[in-house]
């Protein structure tokens, strides 16, 4: 039986979109990965199948393949793993999956459900393409709301997997559509405090008014690390798709 989940990867600073296609056939039991992934993906295999069977759960004890497409894109990192288990599931005909889900997150042997990084990317990304549905790791909840106004899930073991599927139990779900953009730290430094420098004040505001690159150049003691600081004072408040891209930024590295 044939069965399949969406997924998404981080490929460079940007969100793409993975199907995960799970196939359990007749033939000599095991579990087969394919579709140019990673060391840590290769290792997902041993992840998957045991936190399957602690979780209450059967892994099928049959030849089980596990595609990755597009087959051509390198993929890595743990964040499939809780795509592969939900498909190896649904494919095993325990549980049907939703065809407008995406699942994000790693999995640990005992089942328990692990953040990940560039959630906030990949969710972005797969909102635009249609997706109306996101599970993903309790702790990823709030980064993966900012980007949506669809129902984000959050789920800290398969067990709760189980027990939604089974008995309808409730997954944690982001409160709010869309929260808004945090203020911003306190002010090291205030431009109208920094003495002298006129030319140099000068070119910050220019710069932020404009939106421009700026590079501070001079020898220890000018002031670059006092004007560096008194930059953000004068920068305006960004826009949502603009806090999106920042957190979408840090939330990769």
């Amino acid at each position: 039986m044939l069965a399949r989940a969406l997924s998404g990867t981080v490929f460079g600073l940007d969100g793409v979109r993975v199907e995960v296609e799970a196939d359990i056939a007749d033939g000599l039991p095991g579990f087969h990965i394919v579709g140019l992934g990673d060391r840590a993906l290769q290792e997902a295999r041993e992840r998957v199948k045991i936190a399957i069977n602690n979780s209450g759960f059967e892994f099928p004890g049959r030849r089980v393949t596990v595609n990755l497409a597009p087959a051509q894109l390198p993929k890595e990192g743990t964040g499939f793993d809780l795509a592969i288990a939900a498909a190896v599931v649904n494919a095993a005909g325990d549980r049907p999956l939703p065809s407008d889900a995406a699942w994000l997150g790693e999995l640990a042997l005992d089942g328990a459900v692990r953040p990940i990084r560039g959630t906030l990317a990949i969710t972005a990304h797969l909102d635009r393409l249609g997706v109306r549905r996101f599970y993903v790791p309790t702790a990823n909840v709030a980064e993966a709301r900012i980007a949506t106004t669809a129902p984000v899930l959050g789920v800290d073991h398969l067990r709760d997997l189980k027990a939604h599927w089974e008995a309808g139990a409730a997954l944690k779900e982001a409160p709010s559509p869309r929260p808004d953009v945090a203020p911003g730290a306190p002010l090291q430094v205030d431009l109208a405090d920094v003495r002298g420098q006129p030319h140099a004040k000068r070119a910050l505001e220019v710069a932020a008014a404009g939106a421009h690159h700026l590079l501070l150049v001079g020898p220890p003691g000018a002031g670059k690390t006092l004007l560096a600081r008194a930059l953000p004072g004068i920068l305006p408040a960004l826009t949502h798709q603009e806090a999106v891209e920042v957190t979408s930024i840090a939330s990769c590295v």
